[in-house]
């Protein structure tokens, strides 16, 4: 079956989910997580893509991302942080296989979605938020900061 189209707008917030594979409790001790988060600061380091929020619970990631610099970054800042997470944990488990749903970014289709807004997301002070609702094609429709 044929990959969807991916479209990309730069300067777009982009949610990204990251499973495990076959959904194990591969992140489950905190070192592993660390480590994760050790890679996320290096790959923001690397390519300057701008890390908007992330949570890493045990058996996937998400990640809140936005880039300005070009379609490639995104996917390299991904690699870096999985390959390298992957690796790590596999070595010191003595352990063979896949750690990463490889065809996860794929799956998302990296197409620009509506532009939706809700108040779980709306943080921060009141300014930053109406800059941010602007940015992302939202009008402001009151709501709490």
């Amino acid at each position: 079956m044929p990959r969807a189209n991916r479209y990309y707008l730069p300067g777009y917030v982009w949610h990204i989910t990251h499973p495990c594979h076959k959904r194990e409790f591969l992140l489950k001790f905190g070192r592993d997580r660390r480590r994760w988060l050790q890679w996320l600061c290096e790959a923001k380091k690397r390519f300057g893509v701008s890390i908007l929020n992330y949570t890493v619970a045990c058996n996937h990631i998400h990640l809140l991302i936005r880039d300005d610099q070009g379609e490639e970054v995104i996917l390299q800042t991904m690699q870096l942080i999985a390959g390298r997470t992957g690796q790590e944990y596999n070595r010191r488990k003595n352990r063979k296989g896949a750690f990463w749903v490889m065809e996860a970014l794929e799956k998302q289709g990296w197409r620009k979605r509506q532009a939706q807004w809700t108040e779980l997301i709306a943080v921060g002070r009141e300014s930053f938020v109406r800059e941010t609702k602007e940015r992302l094609g939202a009008k402001p429709c009151g709501g709490k900061w």
